[in-house]
C-alpha cells in the first residue's frame, strides 16, 4: 500500500521535475516561456492527479502560463544581463498584448479540450515553417518594427494566441522581429520579456474561468494545477541561465534549424494527444 501511494505520487512529481528542467533550457535557448515543453508533458501527467480528460486540455493550458511567469522572468533577467534585450519593444506591445490575452482566455472558456489542443498542434507546426524554409525563415521585410493598427493587431493577436494555448508567445514574437531585421539572438532574448506579459495575466485568467469547474486534478486551483506549477518552475530556474548561454554561443543559422525542428516533434506530440481526447 505503502509503495502504491509513493509511486502514485512520486511518479507524477518526477515527471513534473524533469519537464521543469527542459522548460527552463528550453526558454532560455529559444526565447520561450516553456509551454512548448510544458503543455505536452502536463497531457501526460496531469491525468495521473485525477481529473476527467475533458478538463486536462484546460489545466494543462492554463497551468503552463502560471510556470511561464517564473521561467520566463528567469530567462529574460539572464538575457537583460548580457545587454540582448530591447525594452522599448516591450513598453510599446504591452497593452495589446495584454488586451489580447483576454480574449484568449474568454476564447479558452467556450472550447472543448479537442479543440483546443488540435489548434495547439496546428499552430506550432505553422510556426516551425519560419526557422525551417531558409526563404521564410532568413527573410527580412522591413528594418523597423511594426507600429500603429498594424502593432494593434499584431500585439494583439499575439496575446490572444498565446493565451488561448498557454504559451509565452516567443515562436511569433521571433517571427516578427527577425522579418524586421533584428537578429536572432536579440529577437530571442526580447521574446522572454513577451512571454512574461503574456503569462501573468492568463494564469489569473484561467484560474478565475475554472473555478467551479467539476472533476479537476487534484491540487487544482481553477485551471491551474498549483502542485505541477511549483514543481516545474523550481526546476525551470535552474536551467534557464544555462539555456541564455547556449543561444548566446550559437551561431544564428543553426539556431534557427534547431528551434525548427523541436517544433515539429511537438506539433506530432499534440496532433496524437488530440486524437485521444
Amino acid at each position: 500500500m505503502e509503495f502504491s501511494s509513493l509511486a502514485s505520487f512520486g511518479i507524477p512529481l518526477l515527471s513534473l521535475l524533469a519537464a521543469g528542467l527542459f522548460a527552463g533550457f528550453a526558454a532560455g535557448i529559444f526565447g520561450i516561456g516553456g509551454g512548448f515543453v510544458v503543455v505536452p508533458a502536463l497531457f501526460i501527467v496531469l491525468p495521473l492527479l485525477g481529473g476527467t480528460p475533458e478538463a486536462i486540455a484546460h489545466v494543462a493550458i492554463g497551468t503552463s502560463a502560471a510556470t511561464i511567469i517564473v521561467t520566463s522572468i528567469r530567462s529574460l533577467l539572464a538575457h537583460a544581463k548580457r545587454g540582448a534585450v530591447e525594452f522599448e519593444i516591450l513598453r510599446t506591445w504591452a497593452p495589446w498584448i495584454i488586451l489580447g490575452d483576454g480574449v484568449g482566455v474568454i476564447l479558452a472558456g467556450r472550447v472543448d479540450g479537442h479543440v483546443l489542443t488540435m489548434i495547439f498542434a496546428i499552430g506550432v507546426f505553422l510556426m516551425s515553417l519560419n526557422f525551417l524554409l531558409p526563404k521564410v525563415g532568413n527573410k527580412v521585410v522591413s528594418q523597423n518594427m511594426p507600429s500603429g493598427m498594424m502593432r494593434v493587431g499584431i500585439a494583439g493577436g499575439l496575446g490572444t494566441f498565446s493565451a488561448l494555448l498557454g504559451i509565452g508567445g516567443g515562436t511569433i514574437a521571433i517571427m516578427v522581429m527577425t522579418l524586421c531585421g533584428r537578429s536572432i539572438h536579440k529577437a530571442i532574448a526580447t521574446a522572454s520579456g513577451i512571454g512574461t506579459l503574456i503569462a501573468i495575466p492568463s494564469a489569473i485568467g484561467f484560474a478565475i474561468i475554472g473555478l467551479g469547474a467539476k472533476d479537476l486534478p487534484w491540487g487544482s486551483l481553477g485551471y491551474v494545477n498549483i502542485p505541477a506549477t511549483i514543481a516545474v518552475a523550481c526546476m525551470s530556474v535552474l536551467t534557464a541561465p544555462l539555456g541564455v548561454a547556449a543561444a548566446h554561443s550559437l551561431p544564428a543559422a543553426p539556431l534557427k534549424k534547431v528551434f525548427g525542428v523541436y517544433l515539429i516533434v511537438i506539433a506530432i506530440v499534440m496532433f496524437r494527444n488530440a486524437t485521444k481526447i
